[in-house]
């Protein structure tokens, strides 16, 4: 089946195994039939290191292992962007990195590892504006630091996406979909996560309307879901290591099968966009945090994982959406058969 016609099945590794080795995390995405994941946290032998801080020689661990169990890498799941804004005391732990030196070390790194896993995508975030503070009222300063971390992806080839998320500058799809407008660069796409938004107390419709802004600029989709949240929680911060209630994509509030059906008129156009940057197609990219989740990462455990693909299998099947999990004849391929 063509490629436009489908979307590519990915899951944030680290969240498919307790102990976060390499082996462990591969093994569980190749048995429940992945071929692609996004890597975020691992140990190769020397402790749970972040993607960012790995080693020539874990890499090139980690690239033998891949071969070995038959896996590519969708995104580099970075961090960049998930520090503060500006240098406030704000009774938060986020930390604060002058930004020429982030974007001379920490932005360059991400693009050399995207290089080193052969990866078209790093994942990112729009930056901590001060606690209680308004978002809309740093917009200006995050666009001027996103534009360049674009800018900086692009020259190397790479595709920057800029993950919705509570507490950040672009916490909802308006105001991430206002960022990629006046950014205005073809390096710069959105990471639709329909959880990060129903977790700020936002009703179904409401994540859908979100969605529906955030369209024009879509580069892929982070999976999960979570029961509903009160209306009493906009607008507030978000205490994200105390969320507990991710459930699958068919089980949660956010709709995922409006969605997704929605995401199937604009397959072909949008996978063709895709591909014009090397990118392979569209990522459905599962994190499901079913065993709970926080602000840097989240845990499923292998069942997790493979209960929270099955239920995202679910709603595919009913909107109609192509996808390949790995079957028989896959396996005698990799056996040269």
């Amino acid at each position: 089946m063509a490629s436009s016609s489908r979307v590519l099945l990915s899951a944030l590794a680290d969240e498919s195994a307790f102990h976060l080795t390499a082996v462990e995390q591969f093994t569980a995405l190749a048995a429940i039939g992945l071929e692609y994941y996004s890597l975020r946290f691992i140990d190769v032998g020397k402790g749970v290191k972040n993607v960012m801080k790995l080693t020539m020689p874990e890499i090139q661990k980690i690239r033998h292992l891949e071969d070995e169990y038959g896996l590519n890498v969708a995104s580099i799941a970075s961090p960049i962007g998930k520090i503060k804004l500006v240098d406030k005391p704000d009774g938060t732990k986020n930390l604060f990195v002058p930004f020429k030196k982030y974007l001379a070390q920490d932005v360059p790194r991400a693009c050399e590892l995207a290089h080193a896993f052969e990866t078209k995508l790093i994942r990112g975030f729009s930056f901590y504006p001060p606690r209680g503070a308004k978002p809309a009222d740093y917009l200006e300063e995050a666009v001027e630091r996103i534009g360049q971390i674009a800018e900086a992806c692009h020259r190397s080839d790479l595709t920057f996406g800029l993950e919705v998320e509570a507490n950040l500058v672009g916490q909802t799809g308006e105001l991430l979909a206002e960022i990629h407008r006046r950014v205005n660069h073809p390096g710069l796409v959105l990471v639709f996560d329909a959880a990060n938004l129903i977790v700020q107390g936002f009703s179904t419709a409401e994540v859908y309307r979100q969605w529906e802004v955030m369209k024009p600029g879509l580069g892929w989709v982070h999976v999960k879901d979570y029961r509903k949240v009160s209306s009493k929680a906009r607008g507030k911060h978000v205490e994200e290591d105390a969320l507990a209630n991710f459930v699958p994509a068919d089980l949660g509030a956010a709709g995922h099968e409006r969605i997704l059906a929605d995401l199937r008129t604009m397959l072909p156009t949008l996978s063709k966009k895709l591909e014009r940057r090397g990118i392979p197609g569209v990522f459905l990219d599962l994190e499901p945090h079913v065993r709970g989740g926080g602000q840097f990462g989240g845990t499923s455990g292998p069942d997790g994982m493979g209960i929270s693909l099955r239920g995202l299998c679910r709603v595919l099947d009913k909107t109609k959406i192509a996808y390949h999990l790995r079957d028989f004849d896959d396996l005698l391929a990799a056996r040269g058969l």
